[in-house]
């Protein structure tokens, strides 16, 4: 039987080195890989890329290595809600690459899929298009966007079992499928590690031959983000 679970988070990250690009799942602070950047943090590794559609807040999820300044490059869609974020990258400290949401989520599915580059209309005739190839497609001209190369993936899910298949809940189903298999080594964190042929295969989001790793969180904050509620 293939088993591809460890036994924590220190395990998982084995391997993780200064310099590395890691793609890291989530939206807003939900589905993020809370225990993996939590050790990201205790390693202190540095120069990192991170390729993720936000940076968290200032003191949860990412936000957490950019405090300690980790972080070299950030590539990512939505950067609102982070004012460290802000500073570091107004200030030239911090390298930002902003792009479209739905090119960032098709870049990390094509290295999942194995295909190295693709055309959308997404970014033409603006800042994202600078210095791409374009062509026309019926009339309408696309831009030439590459797979992301990274050397990890971390990502969160509900329920997964020993050989790695995974299931995800809700809104943490964003970007955490497309980064799996999308790097060298994709690590997975879940809520609840079950042994195999106990998920119900059509349940199945994510096949374990796209997962290295596979763990047990310890504990999930399940911050949110912005709270509205109805005025009484």
């Amino acid at each position: 039987m293939i088993n591809k679970t460890v036994a924590n988070v220190t395990e998982a990250c084995k391997g993780v080195a200064d310099g590395m690009t890691f793609m890291l799942g989530g939206f807003g602070l939900s589905g993020i890989p809370e225990n993996a950047i939590a050790e990201l943090v205790r390693l202190n590794v540095k120069d990192v890329t991170c390729i993720s559609n936000n940076a968290g807040v200032d003191d949860f999820g990412l936000g957490l290595l950019l405090q300690k300044k980790q972080i070299k490059k950030m590539i990512s869609s939505y950067v609102g809600e982070n004012a460290e974020f802000e500073r570091q990258m107004l200030s030239g400290e911090l390298d930002v690459e902003l792009i479209p949401q739905g090119t960032l989520a098709q870049r990390a599915r094509a290295a999942q899929s194995g295909i190295p580059a693709f055309y959308t209309p997404a970014g033409y005739g603006t800042e994202v298009a600078e210095g791409k190839e374009s062509r026309e497609f019926n009339g309408k001209m696309h831009i030439l966007e590459h797979a992301f190369k990274a050397d990890f993936a971390f990502v969160k899910a509900w329920k997964g079992d020993e050989a790695g298949n995974l299931i995800f809940k809700g809104t943490a189903r964003n970007f955490n499928p497309n980064m799996c298999g999308a790097a060298t080594i994709t690590v997975a964190e879940v809520e609840e590690l079950v042994e195999v042929g106990t998920l119900d295969p059509n349940e199945i989001h994510i096949p374990g031959i796209f997962v290295q790793r596979i763990f047990q969180g310890d504990t999930y904050e399940k911050r949110i983000e912005q709270r509205t509620v109805r005025q009484k």
